[in-house]
């Protein structure tokens, strides 16, 4: 009787199974995070894949990113250098699928991601042609974005010429004048683009920076010829 009893008191102090912990959460990355879903039917929108998105169940066209890849959405390799043809030809193509006229049957939420898409590509599309715009963009996604002010990035004997050509484009209306002014500008911005192709393909990103710091000085100019040049 003592020896049950001993043996029962063991088993409650000793013998007591511990309640199991509870599992666990498992920790999700960014590579395993649940997938978006489709704002009309609910399915899954995989992220990964050709943009912009479709739902496979139901083909609704879904919203643009919060920060899409230009570069992606164009189908461009992301590097300074790419096709222009190509380029124009998948932006007539987008424009040609995701033209709001094309959604005017569509429900009033899928003509607004429509509008939003179409204005998306046109952004791009500019984006990417221009050489500036384009270098900028790439800086941007390395992190890096000229200052508001450009001087410290450049030469004293470049801003002397810049300040130059300022002087000349503030005297009266010369056409001949203006004419030498825009085949300079125009040379340059070539001589420019080249040197920040070749800055980019080496990874150099301070050296393109510096280029793309006069490139927008020479943009700047350009853009007070044409001014120049409007019949007032």
């Amino acid at each position: 009787m003592r020896a049950a009893l001993r043996q029962h008191l063991c088993r409650g102090r000793w013998g007591r199974r511990v309640p199991e912990a509870a599992p666990r959460p498992r920790c999700v990355g960014p590579g395993s995070a649940a997938a978006p879903r489709c704002w009309s039917c609910g399915s899954p929108v995989p992220s990964a894949g050709e943009l912009p998105r479709f739902c496979a169940a139901c083909r609704c066209l879904q919203p643009p990113g919060p920060r899409p890849d230009l570069f992606r959405l164009m189908a461009c390799d992301r590097a300074f250098r790419l096709d222009e043809q190509q380029l124009r030809r998948r932006f007539r193509s987008l424009q040609r699928a995701l033209h709001p006229d094309r959604f005017g049957q569509r429900p009033p939420k899928e003509q607004y991601y429509s509008e939003q898409h179409s204005s998306l590509i046109n952004r791009a599309y500019q984006t990417l042609l221009n050489p500036l715009s384009r270098g900028l963009y790439l800086l941007e996604l390395n992190g890096i974005q000229l200052a508001q002010e450009t001087d410290c990035d450049a030469d004293s004997e470049f801003l002397m010429e810049i300040m130059e050509i300022n002087e000349k484009l503030a005297e009266p209306n010369n056409e001949g004048i203006l004419e030498e002014i825009e085949t300079f500008i125009k040379v340059k911005q070539e001589e420019l683009t080249k040197e920040v192709t070749a800055a980019f393909e080496r990874d150099d990103l301070q050296e393109a920076k510096k280029l793309l710091a006069k490139m927008k000085y020479f943009a700047n100019l350009e853009d007070k010829l044409k001014n120049k040049k409007i019949p007032s």
